[in-house]
């Protein structure tokens, strides 16, 4: 009787210890399950991650320099070769030119993120996804858009606060900008044309966020009633009789020429802009990438149509 009693109190015991460590078990694979992250990216697509991301690539410098912005730069294993801001996005590993990106190297780096532009969801977003990686699209068509881009990005790396920070600081210069040139009149607000390219005459139109800037800056885009990135006759530019004439530079060859052409053009040489010596230039990189640097861009956009306004 005793060693029957005796056994059954064996046996419960281990069945005790047995539920209690099923019961540690689970505990411990709930703890280390990564929680799922959920966001729609800018062309509507609802993306799932499966917890932070560790390991980024980025096909598109825009994407890069916000990366670095909010702190990810060691989290940032690959980029496009055009990536050249900030210095240290220059020593990542390169995957390809911004419209060559290369797939093969882009698995490779083995990315539980990567984050592409519009330009690339014809043929590199389904190949990536086919390969089981996590695309997420950053595409701004306004400014507005572009902060939003940061707050995304942040949201889905774990840099809520610091993207909520940048934000907000990048709000208020917008604002110290358009508080001034707000109460502008259609006469105060001078005509503007912005240089894409000189050969052919290429311009902005109102569809971009150039000519949002152009406007806030407290100019009038002589070439509004356009979209996208029309080209344009020289005579109808004459026409406009722009008053400032703004052409974008930047880097390597021929970077230059349309500042070049904007000042010395012998058929631009009666117009306002010419005759008051009001020709500028700006870099690309500032005014094109919908980045944290586009509120500078901003800045000197108003400098120079304004600079009564901001001296």
């Amino acid at each position: 009787m005793k060693k029957r009693l005796w056994s059954m109190v064996v046996i419960l015991l281990l069945l005790a210890l047995a539920s209690s460590l099923t019961a540690s078990c689970g505990a411990e694979s709930e703890e280390t399950k990564p929680s799922l992250i959920q966001c729609t990216d800018q062309i509507g697509r609802l993306v799932t991650l499966e917890g932070v991301p560790e390991r980024i690539v980025s096909l598109a410098p825009s994407n890069t320099e916000i990366l670095f912005a909010l702190g990810l730069g060691d989290k940032v294993v690959g980029v496009s070769d055009y990536c050249d801001y900030p210095e240290e996005a220059k020593e990542k590993p390169k995957i390809g030119g911004y419209s060559t990106s290369d797939v093969e190297r882009i698995v490779a780096l083995e990315p539980d993120l990567v984050l592409i532009e519009d330009f690339h969801t014809t043929e590199i977003l389904p190949a990536l996804e086919n390969l089981g990686l996590t695309v997420v699209t950053i595409d701004p068509r306004t400014l507005d858009e572009v902060l939003e881009s940061f707050t995304l990005i942040g949201d889905i790396t774990g840099k809520t606060e610091e993207a909520a920070s940048l934000v907000n600081e990048m709000a208020a210069r917008i604002k110290a900008v358009t508080d001034k040139t707000a109460g502008l009149s259609e006469e105060e607000r001078l005509r503007t044309f912005y240089v894409m390219w000189h050969d052919p005459l290429m311009t902005v139109g109102s569809d971009t966020r150039i000519h949002e800037l152009i406007e806030k800056a407290g100019g009038v885009n002589v070439f509004a009633d356009t979209e996208g990135y029309p080209m344009v006759e020289l005579e109808a530019l004459v026409n406009t009789n722009p008053q400032v004439i703004i052409a974008g530079t930047g880097m390597g060859e021929g970077a230059d020429l349309p500042f070049t052409f904007a000042k010395t053009e012998p058929r631009l040489a009666n117009v306002d802009a010419r005759l008051n010596n009001r020709v500028y230039e700006i870099n690309t990189d500032l005014v094109g990438r919908p980045t944290p640097r586009m509120v500078e861009a901003l800045e000197q956009l108003a400098e120079m149509i304004h600079p009564e306004l901001f001296p």
